[in-house]
C-alpha cells in the first residue's frame, strides 16, 4: 500500500532523499570520531552501533507525526549511534565525553534513567541530540546519540520483541513480571558497577603489597602474578644463565606457568618467592648442563621460572609425570612432549646435587 504523506510530508521526503549522502557522511565521521575518543580514554564497550534512516522509517513517522515536523532537522534522529556500555558508570563517561565533543540540543535531549519506572528499565538510557562543533556542510544536520549499558540493551530488545510496549492492557500478574524482572535487572546493573569498583581497590592493594614487598599477604592469582612479574623476580636468575654462552634473552610471558605454580601448591606470592630462593641454585646447574656442549646465543625469558619448575617437580617426587605435565601446560599437549620430558629426566638424574634433593 503506498504512503499517503501530506504535502508538507512529500517535501520532506524529496528533501531527505537529496540530503542522504551527507547523512552517510555524517554518520561514519561521527562513528570513526567517537571509536577514537573513546578508545583512547579506555571505555571499554559492549557495541557501538549507527545507521542513517531509512526511507521506510521516514515515512513512517511522518504518516504518524506528519504535523510535528516542518523542517527536515526537526526530525533529529535521521542519523543514529547507539552506544553500549558494560557497566552504569561508563554511561556517565561516555556522556561527558559526548558534551565535549559536540553540541548537545539539551531541548530535545533527555535522561530517561531518571523515570524512576521499574517496567521502563530498557529505556533508561540518555539520549542526546547533538550537532558538530566544527563549522562545515554537516555542521546544520542534528544526531541522537543513545548511551545505555548492555542489560538495558538487552532488556530493550527482548520488551520490543513480546511487544510489551505495544500492548493495549496485559493482565496485572504479566505486568508485574514485568516489573519484578526490571527491578532486578537493574540491581544487577548497579552490582555490576559496585563489583568492578571492589575489584579495582583490590588490585590496587596488590599491588602496593608486592611493591612493598608483603609477598605472604598476596594470595596467588592472575593478577597479583602479573604484578609480581613486574618486579623481574627471575631476572637475576635468567642473566646467570645467559652468561654461560652469553646469550641474549628475548621477552616472552611467564602467565602460563600460573597453572603449573598452582598445580605445586603455591597459595601465595611469599611461596613463589620461596621456591626461587630455595632452588635458583639446582635451575642454574640444570641450565649449565643443558647450555655448556650447546652454542645456543639466544635464550627465551621464561628459561628461569622453567628450570625452577622442573627441578622443584623432580625434587619433590612428582617424577616424569610431574615434569611432562610441565610441558604439556606451556607447549599444550603433543607427542613432542614426550622427547622433551625423555632429555630433561636424564639431565636431572646426572645432577647429584638435584638428584638427591639437596646442595
Amino acid at each position: 500500500m503506498n504512503p499517503v504523506l501530506s504535502p508538507q510530508g512529500q517535501l520532506l521526503r524529496e528533501e531527505f532523499i537529496a540530503l542522504k549522502p551527507q547523512l552517510e557522511q555524517l554518520r561514519e565521521q561521527v562513528h570513526q570520531q567517537l571509536a577514537g575518543v573513546l578508545r583512547e580514554q579506555g571505555v571499554e564497550l559492549n557495541a557501538l552501533e549507527s545507521r542513517v534512516k531509512t526511507e521506510a522509517s521516514l515515512i513512517g513517522k511522518l504518516e504518524r507525526k506528519g504535523n510535528k515536523y516542518q523542517t527536515l532537522d526537526a526530525v533529529t534522529d535521521l542519523v543514529g549511534l547507539r552506544i553500549v556500555t558494560f557497566y552504569t558508570d561508563d554511561v556517565d563517561k561516555v556522556a561527558a565525553i559526548v558534551k565535549r565533543l559536540y553540541q548537545v540540543d539539551w531541548k530535545n535531549s533527555i535522561d530517561k534513567r531518571k523515570a524512576h519506572e521499574l517496567t521502563s528499565f530498557g529505556y533508561n538510557s540518555l539520549h542526546y541530540v547533538c550537532r558538530l562543533n566544527e563549522p562545515g556542510p554537516l555542521s546544520d544536520i542534528p544526531f541522537e546519540i543513545q548511551m545505555r549499558t548492555a542489560l538495558q540493551h538487552v532488556w530493550s530488545a527482548i520488551e520490543h520483541d513480546i511487544g510489551y510496549k505495544g500492548a493495549v492492557k496485559l493482565p496485572a500478574e504479566y505486568r508485574r513480571q514485568f516489573s519484578r524482572l526490571a527491578g532486578m535487572l537493574e540491581l544487577a546493573d548497579d552490582e555490576f558497577s559496585r563489583l568492578r569498583i571492589t575489584m579495582t581497590e583490590y588490585r590496587r592493594k596488590v599491588q602496593a603489597l608486592v611493591k612493598d614487598g608483603k609477598l605472604d599477604e598476596v594470595p596467588l592469582s592472575t593478577d597479583s602474578f602479573r604484578s609480581y612479574l613486574e618486579l623481574n623476580p627471575f631476572d637475576r636468575l635468567n642473566k646467570r644463565i645467559a652468561a654461560v654462552n652469553q646469550a641474549e634473552i628475548y621477552p616472552a610471558s611467564l602467565m602460563p606457568y600460573l597453572p603449573i605454580l598452582e598445580h605445586f601448591g603455591m597459595e601465595t606470592l611469599g611461596d613463589v618467592a620461596r621456591m626461587c630462593d630455595e632452588y635458583s641454585e639446582r635451575a642454574y646447574q640444570l641450565a649449565l648442563s643443558q647450555l655448556a656442549i650447546t652454542d645456543l646465543d639466544i635464550l627465551s625469558e621464561t628459561v628461569g621460572l622453567q628450570n625452577l619448575c622442573l627441578v622443584y617437580t623432580f625434587i619433590k617426587a612428582e617424577g616424569r609425570n610431574g615434569v611432562r605435565f610441565i610441558f604439556d601446560t606451556i607447549n599444550g599437549k603433543q607427542p613432542y612432549n614426550e622427547v622433551l620430558t625423555d632429555g630433561i629426566m636424564k639431565q636431572l638424574e646426572l645432577l647429584p646435587d638435584v638428584a638427591e634433593g639437596g646442595i
